[in-house]
């Protein structure tokens, strides 16, 4: 089997909460806490338990997914397909890996950023790339393509607005450590469906706007908000276990971004 760049063998020391809670599963697991075929509890109750958020727990079921411990049931909830170091099946590999929510985050401060700064450094050419990108997005949405080439050009195109190459580098590098990511593509692997994709859209109408007015405080707001956005909606997308959740997220910076409103 080949390993990817970011998946390692076990063992090894966890660097992040999700590792730290997934290893904590792992040893119930271990510890005959659960059978093969059991139902884990709810994100919630182990969120709860161990005293951490469902974001954590979200990240930390994608670990077990990918180290083939467990089957995520969309709508049903977590099942035990297999016991560490007692199953062939068991893979015995973890990934080192952001989680997918971290990320979010990650992206969340810095795009709000990019976007704060690209307002004021715009010109009718990048604004010119903005509509291209949304056009192509709506297309590919009427298509109801599988592909979001749209989507990240957008996005690449208001850091290309700041005209400074190493906020255009990191963001680009953001969106391919997100393209190369197990526990991001395991997170998407339980979204059925595209309408999600109008929604956040429409956040991009929004960005859209402020760059347009060239007011640096609408569109960081705008683009904080489209992430935020977008973190609910994949938590929603992918609950497995409590159709009425309601979102427990990273938090969020506490910056002023309304004008001095908090």
């Amino acid at each position: 089997m080949e390993i990817s760049d970011n998946i390692i063998m076990m063992p090894f020391k966890p660097k992040r909460p999700y590792q730290e809670l997934g290893l904590i599963l792992r040893q119930e697991l271990t510890d005959g806490h659960y059978s093969i075929g059991d139902r884990l509890p709810p994100e919630r109750d182990i969120a709860e338990r161990l005293e951490v958020s469902r974001t954590v727990v979200r990240e930390a079921i994608i670990m077990l997914e990918l180290e083939n411990l467990v089957e995520v049931k969309k709508g049903s909830g977590v099942y035990v397909i297999n016991i560490p170091n007692q199953s062939p099946h068991h893979e015995r590999i973890i990934t080192d890996d952001a989680g997918p929510f971290e990320m979010l985050q990650a992206r969340q401060l810095l795009e709000s950023n990019i976007a704060e700064f690209a307002a004021l450094q715009v010109t009718p050419g990048d604004i010119a790339q903005m509509r291209a990108a949304l056009k192509l997005e709506r297309q590919e949405l009427a298509a109801q393509s599988e592909y979001c080439i749209g989507d990240e050009q957008f996005h690449m195109s208001i850091a290309e607005a700041t005209h400074n190459s190493v906020l255009v580098d990191m963001l680009k590098n953001s969106w391919e450590r997100r393209e190369q990511s197990p526990m991001w593509k395991k997170l998407h692997s339980h979204i059925i469906g595209n309408d999600y994709r109008q929604e956040w859209m429409e956040d991009h109408t929004r960005i859209l706007a402020a760059m347009q007015r060239k007011d640096p405080v609408m569109a960081k707001s705008a683009m904080w908000q489209h992430l935020e956005n977008v973190k609910q909606r994949l938590l929603e997308l992918s609950d497995i276990d409590d159709p009425n959740f309601d979102g427990y997220l990273f938090n969020s910076n506490p910056v002023l971004l309304f004008g001095g409103e908090q």
